[in-house]
C-alpha cells in the first residue's frame, strides 16, 4: 500500500483574509457588467439568420412551387446567389420585400425574397443550400412525380393535356397533335414552346378557343393543333411542351399588379410507333392519305374542238392527310396529231381541323393538228388508305373527243416522202468533177449576196407592210381584249389575253400565258397569269379581282414593242438585224 504525503498547510497572514474578499467582491461586480452585454451579443448573434421554406415538398413536373427565403440581420444589402436553382429548377418570377414589424412587444427586420419555381426534371430533388453574408440555409428536399399523378391534380386552376389522333402510323403518314390549355383563372402574356420533333415535317393547322365542364366546373380552352409528318419508322417522340402566363386580370393602371403570378405549365411526353411502307403495296408512289380524288375540267365545251385552236385542259389531284410536295406529277400526254404545251404545276396546302389537303393542279394546252376522233388515255394514282388500312386506286376515265377542221399541212413533211411526181422527169445523177465543184459554189455565194443585198432593200417595205397589217390585227385583239375584261370571265380574258399577244408581239414562240412570260419576263403578264390561275383552278375558286386584271391589262397594252423579246429558238442572231 502506497503512501502519499501532503504539503502543510499554509497560514494566512494577519489582514489578507480581508483582501481576498473584497477581490472577490470585485469580481462579482465586474460579472454582473459584462453579463447583459454577453447576453446582448448572443442575442444579435442568433438574430443574424437565414432561413429557407417552401409551401409544399411534393408536386407534379407540370406544376410549381414557392420558395421563400429570409435572412434578418444587421448588414444590409445583396442577395443570394439564386444561380443554384436553375441546375433543377426554373425560376419563373422573384420578388423582393423589405419588412419591420412588432410582435408582442418585440420589434423585427427582415428582407425576404419569394421565387415561383418550376422542377424540370422527376425525381428527388433538393433546393440547394444559399448564402449570404457568412449565413447558410437548409436545403430542401422535393419530390417531383409524373404529370396529373399529385391529389391535387384534379383541382389545379390551369394545366395542359396532349391528344395525339392515333397510336401507330405509316411512315410520312400524318398524325394530327392536339394541344389543349385548361384553365379556370384568367391567363394573359401566354408564351408557348413551338412543337420540334427531329425526324419529322410539322406544321401548325388549327388554333381554337372553347369552354369545356370538367366535373360540373367550367374550364376555357386554348386548344392548338399540329400535323406531324415523320419521315421514318420506328418510335416518333412527342416531346413535353412548356407553356408560361401570368394569372388574375392585367391591370393597365397599376404599374405593379401584387396579385398576378407567373406560372408554368408543362405537357406529359408521348411516344408513337411508326411503321415502314407495307411490303404488300405496289404503287410506284407512296402515297397515305385519308382520301385522294381526280378532277378533270376544261376551258371551253370539248366538244367544239378544231384544229388548230388550243383548248386547256385542268386535273386537279387533291388528297386529304399529305401535303402537296408529296403528290406525284401526272404522266405526260404523247398522242400523234396533239400538241400538248404543259404549264408549270400549281401546289397548294389548305389546313384545318383536320390536317393539311394538299392539291396540285396541272394545267395542259393541247392543239389538234388534223381532224379525227382522239381518246386521251386514263389517269390512275395508287395510294394507301390510312382509314381502312388497304392500297386503293383511283382512276381518271379515259376521254374521247372528236376534232373538226382542216389539217394543218406541212411543205417539208410533204415532199419529204421521195416518191417523185408524175411530171417529173426521172434523171439519173451525174457525179460533177472539180472544176465543175468550184463553179457552182461561186455561183451559190454571188446569188445568196445577191438576195442579202434585195432583202435589206426590201425589209423597210415589207416592214411597214407588215406593220400596217399587223396593227389593224392588234387594233381587233385589243378590242376583243377590253370586251372579255368588260364581261369578268376568267376563260375569254385568258383566250383574249394569248391572241393578242399574238398579234402583238408575233416573233414570240407559244400558246400559253407562261410560255409567253418565260420569253417576255413582263412582270404585269406574271401577275396577270397568276390572277387568272387562282380564278381558273382552284378549288374552290377565287372570285377575280376584276379591277386589277384591267389595271395590269392597260400596262402592259402601253408597252412599246420595241421591248426585248427572249426566245430560245433563234438562229443566226443578228444577221439580218438593221
Amino acid at each position: 500500500m502506497e503512501n502519499y504525503s501532503f504539503p502543510p498547510r499554509r497560514s494566512l497572514p494577519a489582514g489578507e483574509p480581508r483582501a481576498r474578499a473584497k477581490t472577490t467582491r470585485s469580481t462579482r461586480l465586474a460579472y454582473l457588467i459584462l453579463l447583459p452585454l454577453l447576453l446582448l451579443v448572443s442575442l444579435s448573434t442568433s438574430a443574424q439568420d437565414l432561413t429557407a421554406s417552401v409551401d409544399r415538398n411534393e408536386l407534379a413536373i407540370n406544376e410549381t412551387f414557392t420558395l421563400t427565403l429570409r435572412y434578418s440581420g444587421s448588414q444590409s444589402g445583396g442577395q443570394p446567389d439564386f444561380n443554384l436553382l436553375e441546375q433543377d429548377f426554373e425560376v419563373l418570377s422573384r420578388q423582393q420585400s423589405n419588412q419591420y414589424r412588432v410582435i408582442n412587444g418585440r420589434a423585427e427586420s427582415f428582407v425576404e425574397w419569394t421565387l415561383i419555381l418550376a422542377p424540370l426534371k422527376e425525381g428527388k430533388l433538393f433546393v440547394p443550400s444559399l448564402h449570404l453574408h457568412g449565413q447558410i440555409s437548409d436545403a430542401i428536399p422535393i419530390t417531383v412525380n409524373k404529370a396529373g399523378q399529385t391529389p391535387s391534380g384534379d383541382n389545379r386552376k390551369a394545366f395542359l393535356e396532349v391528344e395525339l389522333d392515333k397510336d401507330k402510323l405509316y411512315v410520312q403518314e400524318q398524325l394530327l397533335v392536339k394541344v389543349r390549355l385548361y384553365t379556370t383563372v384568367g391567363l394573359h402574356d401566354i408564351a408557348t414552346d413551338p412543337l420540334q420533333i427531329p425526324g419529322a415535317h410539322i406544321e401548325k393547322v388549327d388554333e381554337q378557343r372553347f369552354e369545356h365542364r370538367i366535373k360540373g366546373v367550367g374550364h376555357a380552352v386554348y386548344e392548338l393543333t399540329y400535323a406531324v409528318f415523320p419521315e421514318s419508322s420506328g418510335e416518333l417522340q412527342i416531346p413535353a411542351l412548356n407553356y408560361v402566363a401570368v394569372t388574375g386580370r392585367r391591370d393597365p393602371f397599376s404599374l405593379f399588379n401584387r396579385n398576378a403570378q407567373r406560372i408554368r405549365l408543362r405537357s406529359e411526353a408521348k411516344t408513337v410507333q411508326v411503321e415502314p411502307k407495307p411490303d404488300s403495296y405496289s404503287g410506284s408512289h407512296w402515297l397515305p392519305a385519308a382520301s385522294l380524288g381526280l378532277v378533270q375540267s376544261w376551258s371551253k365545251d370539248p366538244e367544239e374542238f378544231k384544229v388548230g385552236e388550243p383548248i386547256t385542259r385542268i386535273i386537279t389531284l387533291r388528297a386529304e392527310g399529305l401535303r402537296a410536295a408529296q403528290l406525284p406529277p401526272l404522266p405526260k400526254l404523247n398522242i400523234e396529231g396533239l400538241k400538248t404545251y404543259p404549264d408549270q404545276p400549281q401546289q397548294e396546302d389548305q389546313p384545318g381541323s383536320n390536317g393539311i389537303t394538299g392539291s396540285r393542279i396541272e394545267t395542259t394546252a393541247i392543239v389538234a393538228t388534223k381532224p379525227g376522233s382522239y381518246q386521251l388515255p386514263a389517269v390512275t394514282i395508287t395510294w394507301w388508305d390510312t382509314k381502312t388500312g388497304k392500297q386503293r386506286a383511283t382512276q381518271l376515265p379515259a376521254f374521247r373527243f372528236n376534232v373538226s377542221g382542216t389539217p394543218v399541212t406541212n411543205s417539208a413533211a410533204a415532199t419529204s416522202t421521195g416518191l417523185p411526181s408524175a411530171r417529173t422527169p426521172i434523171t439519173n445523177e451525174v457525179e460533177p468533177g472539180f472544176w465543175q465543184k468550184v463553179a457552182i459554189a461561186a455561183i451559190a455565194s454571188h446569188l445568196l449576196w445577191v438576195f442579202y443585198l434585195f432583202y435589206r432593200r426590201g425589209n423597210r417595205v415589207h416592214e411597214k407592210a407588215n406593220n400596217a397589217r399587223g396593227s389593224t390585227g392588234v387594233d381587233e385583239q385589243t378590242r376583243a381584249l377590253g370586251h372579255a375584261i368588260k364581261n369578268g370571265d376568267a376563260v375569254q380574258i385568258q383566250q383574249a389575253l394569248v391572241h393578242w399577244i399574238g398579234a402583238r408581239w408575233p416573233q414570240v414562240k407559244g400558246s400559253s400565258l407562261s410560255e409567253f412570260n418565260r420569253q417576255l419576263n413582263f412582270e404585269e403578264l406574271d401577275k396577270l397569269r397568276e390572277l387568272l390561275g387562282t380564278a381558273l383552278y382552284l378549288t374552290p375558286p377565287k372570285p377575280l379581282n376584276q379591277q386589277q386584271v384591267q389595271i395590269l391589262a392597260s400596262r402592259l397594252i402601253k408597252r412599246e414593242i420595241e421591248e426585248k423579246i427572249k426566245t430560245e429558238d433563234e438562229t443566226l442572231p443578228g444577221l439580218f438585224s438593221q
